[in-house]
């Protein structure tokens, strides 16, 4: 059997890598581009808990395997819903576990980025794509109502007007309207993503975790933990070892963790 028969034969899975200080979570579900499973939103948020933990991980970058990001929500699987567990909700947790998620978190995207993976990129603090990504948030096709949560996070993102047209036509947009608006912080040539997440993830895993969390703490809003961070700060030893390596013009070794 060649090897694209078993990419196309393979199960749908969330797995996941850690490596100098990096996990990389991959959306694999070929047969349909990556589109989720209720079984794949299921495994979200237990898994992103664990890394959050994991004193190895500084840095998240979800990605889809293959040439796509992810396509959405696997409506085979989703047409027959547990009662207590409609699929809307298993969306809504898994979102809302990466958006809490402690650490820098960012989304390489190449391909179709659309309906329940805009979703998920969404929620990460960053996004960079590819040249040639779709992006789309599709309800309105199928008559369904986009969480109050999701759409809030949305607006937020690309404002309101923008949020409208994705929400209201349920079209899909490119990479040059998806920087222009917000919705994606980088957009690289074909081939060079890779290499630029790898090394802005290096950069994110080297620098203090203790200015990561209170800066994602302060940017989403969060304003009663103003004299914890102060407190933190005062005990981390974060501060002065910066200081040191730059007067020494070294690496800072920060020691701060979540």
């Amino acid at each position: 059997m060649d090897r694209t028969n078993e990419a196309h034969e393979a199960e749908p899975e969330v797995r996941h890598t850690v490596a100098d200080g990096v996990a990389t979570v991959v959306i694999s579900h070929p047969a349909r581009r990556n589109a989720m499973t209720a079984a794949m939103w299921r495994r979200l948020p237990g898994l992103l808990d664990g890394l959050g933990r994991d004193p190895a991980v500084r840095v998240l970058v979800l990605t889809g395997d293959g040439g796509t990001f992810c396509a959405g929500a696997d409506i085979t699987s989703l047409s027959a819903p547990a009662p207590d567990e409609p699929p809307q909700e298993l969306a809504v947790r898994a979102e809302g576990a990466l958006a809490a998620f402690p650490k820098p978190s960012l989304a390489a995207v190449r391909g179709y980025c659309v309906g329940g993976g805009c979703q998920l990129a969404a929620a990460c603090d960053l996004r960079f794509a590819e040249e040639g990504a779709s992006f789309g948030i599709t309800p309105a096709k199928l008559g369904i109502v986009y969480p109050a949560s999701s759409t809030r996070r949305l607006v937020s993102l690309v404002g309101p007007a923008t949020a409208k047209y994705l929400l209201f036509s349920g079209e899909l947009i490119g990479t040059e309207r998806a920087l222009r608006t917000g919705l994606v912080d980088e957009v690289l040539p074909r081939g060079e993503l890779g290499k630029r997440v790898a090394g802005f993830a290096r950069v994110l895993a080297s620098r203090s975790q203790l200015t990561q969390a209170a800066a994602k703490e302060f940017a989403s809003g969060r304003t009663d933990r103003d004299a914890h961070w102060a407190e933190q700060a005062r005990g981390s030893g974060d501060t002065a070892e910066g200081i040191a390596a730059f007067l020494e013009r070294r690496p800072p070794r920060f020691t701060w963790s979540v």
